[in-house]
């Protein structure tokens, strides 16, 4: 198994500038390894400076609730989203089904709330926040199940946000939990519009969610 590339070396190799597209591309040459070092994801997400011009196009709003736009579906291993989020919108507390989760914020502002884990499944409690934070315009934040459960918020009344995100794998379903009980609920994780075809990319065979197999492969590829 070939060993995965240090931060600095990836680093190396992303010029100064990069656009929405490079961003897209760089990712797929970090999961073309067989190992994944998180922190290159981070970097390469922090290394791009926000530029409407190059994600407005993907941007679509609902009045009703956030949306999901899938923007590369990655090579099996991961997928990159851009979330719209209108005044006042908000997820559920979810976790992320052993996956991974890389947000960097594109636009406006969005509220992160931590919550630990129910210690039991059939206990009715209140859930317990670990902690609250304010991600601003290119800042990146990481979760995964191990770390806790989240729920992300647009508190703003008067802005909207857009946000960037890479899950490694990709998944269809998650767990969303009641903070009033605890009580918890599977969830199918749709799509408002797939955008794979609209990228500046090189053709290849891209899908836009992993097999079974795919997803297993992908959880041992990131290396924590």
């Amino acid at each position: 198994m070939a060993p995965y590339q240090s931060s600095k070396k990836v680093m190396s190799g992303i010029k100064d500038r990069l656009n929405l597209t490079d961003v897209v591309r760089a990712l797929r040459d970090v999961f073309a390894a067989d190992e994944v070092n998180p922190d290159d994801v981070k970097a390469i997400l922090r290394a791009y400076r926000s530029n409407p011009k190059d994600w407005k196009k993907y941007t679509k709003f609902d009045a009703a609730r956030y949306t999901r736009n899938l923007l590369d579906g990655g090579n099996g291993k991961y997928n990159v989203i851009i979330l719209c989020w209108s005044e006042g919108q908000g997820s559920a507390i979810h976790a992320h089904s052993n996956s991974n989760c890389f947000v960097k914020v594109l636009d406006g502002q969005i509220t992160e709330t931590m919550y630990s884990w129910p210690e039991k499944e059939d206990d009715e409690e209140p859930m317990h926040v670990l902690k609250k934070t304010q991600v601003n315009v290119d800042d990146v934040t990481h979760i995964n199940d191990s770390l806790g459960l989240h729920r992300m918020e647009n508190t703003s009344h008067t802005d909207t946000t857009v946000t960037l995100h890479v899950y490694v794998p990709a998944y269809q379903e998650c767990l969303t939990f009641d903070e009033r009980s605890g009580h918890r609920e599977k969830c199918q994780v749709v799509f408002h519009q797939n955008l794979e075809n609209t990228l500046e990319l090189a053709k290849e065979d891209s899908p836009s969610l992993p097999t079974e197999q795919e997803a297993e492969t992908a959880l041992s590829v990131l290396r924590l």
